[in-house]
């Protein structure tokens, strides 16, 4: 996640079909989904794909650790 980006408020029939929808055609890529929900950062979210965030849970928070580049540039 990043400063500037959208977090939607949908219902959660209607993000669990959007979902389907990415992970179901996205091949060699990744995405992230971001939602309001009622925690006490204020969202919640999924990665799917080759992605160099993965999703932590620290005592309740959901924080998101880096995986190292694989290009060998590990700035």
């Amino acid at each position: 996640m990043r400063a500037g980006v959208y977090v939607g408020d949908c219902s959660a029939r209607t993000r669990e079909m959007i979902w389907s929808q990415v992970t179901g055609g996205i091949e060699q890529g990744d995405a992230v989904m971001i939602w309001s929900a009622p925690t006490d950062q204020g969202d919640a979210f999924e990665t799917t794909g080759r992605n160099r965030r993965m999703p932590v849970d620290f005592d309740g928070l959901k924080l998101v650790s880096f995986f190292p580049r694989d290009d060998g540039n590990n700035r």
